[in-house]
């Protein structure tokens, strides 16, 4: 069987498989592992400290082209991408260790931008780039691993934003706007022009101040959106043993992405992934209070259900299902 039949999402479900879920915490000295694949960090607990570890990598010609994408605007989403994985956790970045995979011929002014990008989002939402390792490659890639810590003095899991904790009869809320991203995307390959998307696309942002306001709120679940909200809602789902249904025409989108993207703007929120934002699942009442503290918007778009397992329905304005399509998938036959 070849990777394109199994794709990323079978992949991953592969190896954790093989990896096997961590053993229960022993009472040592060391580290405890927590939690492995299957949230946005693995979590380990260090005698008081919950402690947070993420990675991403993003390819030239996969991730970014550098004929769109100044390599300031690379540096500074290498490392914003990794800080929603904390944001989603609900806590704080600490130090960050950046790879290098470069050619001979890279100038070295590049790497420059590539390092005022990283520096620039580092000051922005604080953390330290601690160090990292530079190998040769044939095409250009950055991986950044972050690690970051629990904010809240309750043990594991209450201080952590968990996939798996989500409930028939809580409701799903997502921070800010979805589609932006993907919008952004289709316009600098088209030569469009239209500087919010392109902007969301090249310099997302971190929603790491909501994500600790939702957990000290009473949120237990939440996840960032990166693949897409609606697949990324079903990996949740799939995580909590449950299915979610969603109303499109509460789904939050920016006011113009309708007339600029008429027959593409609902495919864009569902589907078009690279978003950063947060998906939040807790009683009603409780996203209400996050919505109501919170610097950026926060809305309810859904609930969740009894049902499949991973299963979402997305209800139109008259009541029909609609057909989401997937997600983002790295290991798809026909990549979009």
């Amino acid at each position: 069987m070849q990777l394109s039949q199994l794709g990323e999402f079978g992949l991953i479900a592969r190896l954790r498989d093989l990896i096997g879920a961590p053993a229960a915490p022993a009472v040592t000295n060391g580290p405890a592992l927590l939690a492995g694949i299957g949230d946005d960090c693995a979590v380990s607990q260090y005698g008081a400290l919950t402690q947070f570890a993420t990675t991403d990598t993003m390819v030239q010609g996969v991730h970014f082209d550098v004929v769109y994408a100044g390599w300031h605007d690379i540096g500074w989403k290498a490392l914003a991408v990794n800080l929603s994985d904390i944001a989603a956790m609900g806590g704080v970045p600490d130090y960050a260790l950046i790879t290098l995979g470069l050619s001979a011929d890279t100038e070295v002014e590049a790497i420059d931008d590539l390092y005022g990008g990283l520096l620039a989002c580092a000051a922005e939402f604080p953390c330290a780039l601690a160090g990292g390792d530079i190998v040769s490659a044939p095409a250009f890639f950055v991986t950044v691993a972050l690690i970051g810590h629990a904010v809240s003095s309750v043990p594991y899991p209450n201080n952590a934003l968990l996939r798996s904790a989500a409930r028939p009869g809580d409701a799903v809320a997502v921070t800010g706007t979805v589609g932006l991203s993907a919008a952004g995307l289709a316009l600098l390959k088209s030569g469009g022009e239209w500087q919010p998307a392109i902007t969301a696309h090249l310099r997302p942002i971190p929603r790491l101040a909501t994500g600790r306001l939702a957990l000290e709120a009473g949120v237990r679940c939440g996840m960032d959106v990166s693949d897409g909200l609606a697949g990324d809602l079903a990996k949740l789902c799939g995580a909590s043993g449950v299915a979610a249904e969603v109303d499109l025409n509460r789904v939050p989108v920016h006011a113009e992405l309708p007339s600029r993207f008429p027959d593409a703007w609902a495919r864009l929120a569902l589907t078009g992934g690279e978003d950063y934002e947060l998906l939040l699942v807790a009683p009603p009442e409780v996203l209400d209070a996050v919505a109501e503290r919170s610097a950026v918007p926060v809305t309810t778009l859904g609930r969740i259900v009894a049902g499949a397992p991973g299963h979402v329905t997305v209800w139109d304005a008259q009541g029909k299902a609609i057909d989401i399509g997937g997600g983002w998938d790295h290991l798809a036959p026909s990549p979009r």
